[in-house]
């Protein structure tokens, strides 16, 4: 955190912290619809995102003095691309729903695992948050889940870890625009092989509407939504983080009901509830 700039009020914090949340949610929302209302590959699809959003936020930085490539790094570019990656491989073969519970099951062992490591204390009433926040969603996602195939489960994981690992290495960032315009733009280095990959296994199919939800999902639900995660992770705490992020499913199922017409049942009602409930919990100050 920067100690010459003032720190933003709770109220920007919880702004900001909704506004990234509604676009991971988007950005799932649009991942899925690619994956499978389009025959855009996921391999194509990957490289669609990354390079959009990469492109919208060089854009955004011309606009400011200096060169802000360089305050990424290779470690937050690597999370980010094998994040995408294996986000949009491990979707192919699986429902939204043991996507979700498997992603952010990752996310949160990831986080919270680093938040004790480095000596975050839960206390009672914050664990007792926690489980309410995950029974929520093991309800919320239970009507969906199906048996996923081991290889595609396990990547989906480590999709989970690497999105996880994203979000600890933010945690430092003093600019968020500017680390993620260089994680951007150094994962590009990373695109290029996938593509090399891609096409010489023939898999580099794309169409328009792939394409388009691949801008839509890079340009603003990824490079915007992560510049604004980016801005306020450095006042959160990993656990906080972490639990907050559980309400993306919740989000992504209003969504759903919103844009693909998926019905909302008593069961989504009152899991979401206890979803948000916990988070209130868990992250609510003394």
């Amino acid at each position: 955190m920067n100690a010459h700039v003032s720190s933003p009020s709770r109220i920007s914090i919880a702004g900001f912290t909704l506004l990234a949340m509604l676009a991971f949610a988007a950005n799932s929302l649009l991942c899925r619809m690619a994956l499978v209302e389009s025959a855009t590959s996921p391999g194509m699809f990957t490289a669609i995102r990354l390079a959009s959003g990469a492109l919208l936020l060089l854009l955004l930085a011309q606009r400011k003095p200096g060169s802000v490539t360089h305050q990424g790094s290779w470690k937050g570019a690597g999370a980010l691309f094998v994040y995408a990656a294996a986000f949009s491989f491990a979707y192919v073969s699986m429902t939204t729903g043991t996507g979700a519970l498997l992603l952010f099951g990752a996310v949160q062992l990831t986080m919270i695992g680093y938040g004790w490591l480095r000596g975050e204390q839960l206390r009672g009433w914050q664990i007792a948050g926690l489980l309410m926040a995950l029974s929520g969603l093991v309800v919320l996602l239970l009507p969906g889940i199906s048996p996923p195939p081991l290889t595609s489960a396990f990547i989906m994981l480590v999709a989970g870890i690497a999105w996880g690992t994203y979000s600890i290495l933010g945690k430092g960032a003093v600019s968020g625009l500017a680390v993620t315009t260089g994680n951007f733009v150094y994962s590009l280095v990373f695109v290029a092989a996938l593509l090399a990959v891609i096409l010489a296994l023939g898999d580099a199919q794309w169409d328009l509407k792939g394409v388009l939800l691949g801008v839509g999902s890079g340009a603003i639900a990824s490079a915007l939504g992560y510049a604004v995660w980016y801005y306020v992770l450095p006042y959160l705490s990993s656990t906080n983080a972490a639990t907050i992020q559980l309400s993306v499913p919740v989000f992504a199922v209003l969504a759903g009901w919103l844009f693909l017409g998926e019905p909302i049942t008593a069961q989504i009602v009152l899991s979401s509830v206890a979803i948000l409930s916990g988070i209130a919990v868990v992250i609510r100050r003394h």
